[in-house]
Formats: C-alpha cells, structure tokens, sequence
C-alpha cells in the first residue's frame, strides 16, 4: 500500500514538472488517500497485534 502511496506521488511530481496540472493533482490526490489507508490500517494491526498480548515492533 505504501509502495503504491509512492509511486503516485512520484508520478505526481513528474506530471508536476512537465506541465500537466490536472494529472499531478489527481496523482496527488490518489496518493493521500492511499497514504491514509496505510496509516490507518497500520494502527489497527499495531492495536490488534497488543491486544493479542504480543508486544509491539
């Protein structure tokens, strides 16, 4: 998820630098929400995983 959060963003800055606004935006864009996804579902493994009485990474 991460890796793809990634990828948009660098596809986003290339689109940025050609000229392409509307691209660069919803590459930008894509890769926020993505970005949040990861984020939110790495809290919840890490919340899962010490309920399980295992201690976190």
């Amino acid at each position: 998820m991460l890796g793809w959060a990634l990828t948009f963003l660098v596809i986003a800055i290339i689109a940025g630098l050609l000229g392409f606004g509307g691209i660069a935006g919803t590459s930008a864009g894509i890769a926020k929400i993505l970005f949040l996804i990861f984020i939110v579902l790495f809290v919840v493994a890490m919340i899962a995983r010490a309920v399980r009485g295992r201690p976190p990474l």
